[in-house]
């Protein structure tokens, strides 16, 4: 195992003090490197994660490229599905796309298990070549949320609305309970596999939750992220939630038995803190800002990291993910700011 020489997103996740504030960024790989976009010339985003040479590749990039304090395993949460069955298309310019959407009992009961050696060796792999062989940072392994994957086979692709996965819930509870239980399991079976393989903290992304009320998530789905992530403290490594537009649901996350809450960039992080959110805090620029001038962004910065450092325990990050438009320079003079910054700020507090 390749030691890792920085650990200080492992410090602030943990809520631990830190001498600077740790950075990475959702996407961080992908499509805002030309280098990516040159390996997407010859191979697609399946052939990509299913070869854990390249697949290593594209997630140390940025490490390499911007000096972030962490590495996020590349690849997609709909990786493990068609392990259960669920035939999943990666359609150039809409995403997912499920050509047997689930719609009873009887479509969730066909749904078969996750077997990891067997069905995603080529992630495992992936993982053990960047924490023996290539990084000196924590490796963050991830996985889709029960809900969001369960809007994926319920609509069949993305949605707008939400309509077909929210009836289904609210139509067929028993059904929705199974399809849940299910999706935790595999969730459950996915990320201890990733902590087994050499990845040091693990992030749930449950990108569409904020769809749902906060009465809707604490009766329909909280139980469930529960159940995951009691499961998962018995790994004791960094657990983190992340949603889009889910404002409304922080307490709910801070309530779970998690490590650190991430905020997107609707909801700063003193307001979040008023609000009552006691975990470590990770976010929150808007990533829309990346596109516009260094002024503008490394005011932003300032701002969200003097919030950050008001307590223990925060990791500058995104409230989305990097988008295509954005200059990989951004990131790199943004990540060296955020670390000379936060350095100067902590060394006075």
């Amino acid at each position: 195992m390749k030691k890792i020489t920085n650990d200080t997103f492992l410090k602030a996740a943990r809520g631990e003090r830190t001498d600077h504030v740790p950075v990475w960024y959702m996407r961080q790989a992908g499509r805002s490197q030309a280098e990516y976009r040159k390996i997407k010339e010859k191979y697609s985003l399946f052939e990509i994660t299913h070869r854990p040479d390249i697949c290593a590749y594209v997630t140390r990039l940025p490490v390499d490229m911007y000096d972030v304090d962490a590495a996020i395993l590349y690849k997609d949460i709909m990786t493990p599905l068609p392990a259960l069955g669920v035939n999943v298309e990666i359609v150039s310019g809409i995403g997912p796309v499920i050509d047997n959407p689930i719609r009873s009992t009887s479509d969730v009961d066909k749904l078969g298990e996750l077997n990891p050696e067997q069905d995603i060796s080529y992630v495992l792999e992936t993982i053990k070549i960047l924490t023996e062989e290539q990084l000196t940072v924590p490796l963050i392994g991830f996985g889709g949320a029960p809900f969001t994957l369960a809007s994926y086979m319920i609509e069949g692709g993305p949605s707008k609305n939400y309509h077909k996965t929210k009836a289904f819930m609210y139509s067929e509870p028993e059904a929705w309970s199974k399809l849940m239980n299910k999706l935790a399991d595999m969730t459950i079976i996915y990320l201890k596999a990733q902590i087994k393989a050499g990845a040091s903290a693990v992030q749930l992304f449950d990108s569409w939750v904020g769809a749902l009320s906060r009465a809707d998530y604490q009766v329909f789905i909280k139980p469930f992220m529960a159940r995951i992530f009691a499961e998962m403290r018995k790994e004791q490594v960094p657990l983190i939630m992340h949603g889009v537009g889910a404002s409304h649901l922080v307490l709910e996350w801070n309530d779970l038995p998690l490590d650190v809450v991430g905020l997107d960039w609707r909801l700063p992080i003193a307001e979040a803190r008023k609000l009552g959110v006691t975990k470590a805090i990770q976010g929150n620029l808007d990533p829309a800002v990346l596109i516009s001038d260094w002024d503008t962004v490394k005011a932003r910065a300032k701002a969200i990291i003097d919030q950050g450092i008001e307590k223990p325990g925060f990791i500058f990050n995104l409230g989305h993910g990097v988008f295509p438009e954005v200059n990989p320079e951004m990131l790199k003079k943004l990540t060296a700011f955020v670390h000379e910054y936060s350095a100067e700020k902590l060394k006075n507090k």
